[in-house]
């Protein structure tokens, strides 16, 4: 039988990725696009201080526009916007515990419960890395992930390699099953995605 679960939320600083170019929404950075009145950011915070104590944003740009939600700003340790491995890399970099939790700054509908199951997958397993599967796809970005794998993270980036699937088959993966919630993992792309879902969000408010 698997061990009882150990979560404990000091142990795990949450990692929110910002630091990419928003190619899609024409530039802008998404995590302050506003949604449903809040910068999209500020859903993924709130989300996430009800199962962690430490949260960092990881942001290259308008740095003092992040500072201002009170959690420290950690820009990518890589110059030229290199990916969210780099991100990964750069929140490990400054945790000061055992693990970090991942997620995208542009996934404003993230339920509760998703770092425990995360955990809980990764115990089970015995794994070094735990991600989610929405029961349709996988999500990558989405993942807990021991901080001990810093050292082999940045040999990698370092060799030129930036592909996480790439990177997750050197560790032993965990897959964390959300079947139950898919949308948590919806994430918004482009400025129609956005009126999309805030015309959804209202509707559902006015029901």
């Amino acid at each position: 039988m698997p061990s009882p679960s150990t979560f404990s939320r000091r142990d795990i600083t949450a990692v929110i990725l910002a630091g990419g170019r928003a190619q899609r929404m024409g530039g802008i950075d998404k995590g302050l696009v506003i949604l449903n009145g809040k910068p999209m950011v500020e859903h993924v915070i709130n989300a996430l201080r009800r199962e962690v104590d430490n949260i960092f944003i990881n942001a290259n740009r308008n740095l003092e526009q992040y500072r201002a939600f009170g959690f420290r700003v950690i820009p990518d340790i890589m110059d030229g916007f290199q990916g969210p491995l780099a991100g990964m890399a750069s929140g490990m970099q400054a945790a000061r515990t055992k693990y970090i939790v991942t997620v995208p700054c542009d996934s404003p509908l993230i339920s509760d419960g998703l770092v425990r199951r995360l955990h809980e997958a990764m115990e089970r397993e015995n794994a070094d890395i735990s991600s989610v599967h929405d029961g349709d796809r996988t999500h990558p970005v989405f993942a807990l992930i021991r901080c001990v794998l810093l050292p082999d993270l940045l040999e990698f980036l370092n060799a030129g390699e930036r592909k996480i699937d790439r990177w997750y088959a050197r560790h032993r993966l965990a897959i964390a099953y959300f079947d139950d919630t898919p949308n948590s993992f919806l994430n918004v792309n482009s400025p129609e995605e956005r009126a999309d879902l805030e015309n959804k969000l209202v509707a559902e408010r006015n029901q």
